[in-house]
């Protein structure tokens, strides 16, 4: 592991203090969308069927590859709400390896109260990303 890295339980820890920040739930999902708006470029040739999530509302597509025992993944939406949960979702996930993720139960969900605060379609996609995520480690750890 890199020092530098946090493991993705700190990951969630650092999310969970950040989230305390802000007083209520609009200035929450502003903070959402304004990470999502920090998603590196999502090249057009990667939107495909193949890599398109099902199950989300939004258009959501994303994409993987294992480098030196870690995945990386990247992932964009066309919905400013789907990306910044794209990018919560890869600031704990991303760059981990299969191990790691698999071992790494999603309890930011509760703790952030996204589980709560999001719409019931909102709510599918994220856990359709969340599956993907470990569809691909569990996939890559076989």
């Amino acid at each position: 592991m890199i020092p530098s890295e946090p493991t993705p339980q700190q990951a969630q820890q650092e999310l969970i203090e950040e989230f305390e920040m802000f007083d209520n739930w609009m200035d929450r999902y502003q903070y959402i969308i304004d990470m999502g708006k920090q998603l590196p470029a999502f090249p057009e040739e990667w939107q495909t069927d193949e890599l398109k999530i099902q199950g989300c509302q939004s258009n959501v597509w994303m994409h993987h590859h294992l480098e030196n025992g870690r995945l990386h993944f990247d992932a964009t939406s066309d919905a400013a709400i789907v990306s910044g949960l794209i990018a919560v979702l890869m600031r704990i996930y991303n760059q981990r390896t299969p191990a790691e993720i698999t071992s790494t139960e999603p309890s930011f969900l509760a703790d952030l109260g996204l589980d709560k605060h999001l719409s019931p379609t909102r709510s599918n996609g994220l856990h359709a990303m969340l599956e993907r995520i470990y569809r691909v480690a569990r996939s890559e750890a076989a």
